[in-house]
């Protein structure tokens, strides 16, 4: 990027308003869902986030990219963003983990990004109007050729993205939580467990923190493919059953739906964000789109069971319906801005899941515990 000779970009929401400001990363053309992020750090886990698939993510915090890109820090194996919308991003950063700056990584990935323009007037206008699709087109842009590259791309309700994000193929997974130097780890170390639980875990979009963090609590992880069938996982004996995170519309995942209902009441679950919703939609209930969704690292949660309020990491478009939740499932967690649903439990079977990131990475850490809660429900049920 060129602090002296900006290259132009320009911004089109499909309401018709327009941002203009300057281009960094890759100097092209993207479209996606334009949504918005209230957290200070974690720019890299966000745009390797599969659940941002075809998003362009605007960043409150206006200095972005100062503490570079460290290959540690990736939660999958490549961007996933559409895009990168920020006020000002950092040329040279300093930081001793750092490989690079954000802006090489980025046109290295091919991932456009546009800086410069007011990012809280585009925050305000998302949260008045709703996120929408956007176009970003850098260089001489006029009106006519974004209009046509924003009208090239799908709306995000009913879409399924996760064929684009899952693995090719079942694999192991062993790595835990990161060490920086030394036994200093981004975490508290945790007790060993006394014994091993065999987990499969569902990609529908996995953060690689999540995986990590069943490690730690003592699981034997087996990654395996959205579209895998309920019975080739029952045969495989495990323990537990792990669903991930993913980017698009539940809503349109029937499949995956009709997966989870063949394996609850047999083996104990454990789901997060759009696992949550899908394990939601098995049980009966329904999904809904939220006006600007929940995306940041400060989100109060309550457990409506302890009532202990926790501080939460969320990054989600739809929720699941209050309403729609009965029978022996219940609502476990409830979000103290909008009462929106953060969480469900059962009274029959051995399940539970939250709409929030426990695995948060780079924090907040106050739901870690839920990992553990999991191996407790693997105990109790074997």
């Amino acid at each position: 990027m060129s602090v002296k000779q900006p290259v132009p970009a320009a911004l089109l929401l499909e309401d018709g308003r327009t941002f203009e400001g300057f281009s960094f990363g890759h100097p092209g053309e993207t479209a996606g869902e334009v949504v918005f992020n209230t957290a200070i750090t974690g720019y890299q886990e966000i745009l390797t986030d599969p659940s941002y698939r075809a998003q362009i993510v605007t960043l409150t915090y206006p200095h972005i990219g100062n503490y570079g890109v460290s290959p540690e820090d990736m939660e999958s194996g490549r961007i996933q963003a559409a895009g990168l919308i920020v006020k000002a991003p950092c040329p040279a950063p300093s930081n001793w983990r750092s490989a690079q700056s954000l802006d090489g990584w980025m046109r290295e990935s091919g991932v456009v990004g546009l800086w410069g323009i007011d990012t809280r007037a585009l925050v305000r206008h998302i949260r008045t109007s709703g996120a929408m699709r956007g176009a970003i087109i850098a260089g001489d842009a006029d009106r006519a050729r974004l209009e046509a590259r924003l009208d090239a791309e799908p709306p995000m309700l009913g879409r399924d993205l996760i064929d684009e994000v899952t693995c090719p193929a079942i694999y192991e997974w062993t790595e835990g939580l990161l060490r920086l130097e030394g036994e200093s780890r981004t975490r508290p170390r945790r007790p060993a467990p006394d014994r091993r639980y065999r987990v499969v875990a569902y990609d529908f979009g996995v953060k690689r923190n999540m995986l990590r963090l069943l490690v730690d609590a003592g699981c034997d992880v087996t990654v395996v493919p959205a579209r895998t069938p309920a019975s080739d996982v029952l045969a495989m004996q495990p323990d537990g059953v792990f669903l991930s995170n993913g980017p698009g519309d539940p809503a349109a995942l029937d499949y995956a739906v009709d997966t989870i209902r063949g394996l609850v009441g047999q083996v104990p679950i454990f789901g997060i964000c759009l696992g949550h919703q899908l394990l939601a939609r098995a049980l009966g209930g329904r999904t809904f789109k939220l006006p600007f969704g929940h995306r940041g690292a400060n989100q109060p949660v309550l457990d409506v069971e302890t009532g202990k309020v926790e501080i939460t990491s969320q990054n989600h478009g739809f929720a699941v319906d209050v309403d729609s939740v009965g029978g022996d499932a219940r609502v476990t967690h409830v979000n103290l801005n909008d009462r929106t649903c953060e969480g469900l439990g059962h009274a029959k079977w051995p399940l539970f899941s939250v709409q929030y990131h426990p695995e948060a990475a780079p924090g907040p850490h106050d739901a870690d515990y839920l990992f553990g809660r999991f191996t407790a429900m693997m105990d109790a049920h074997r």
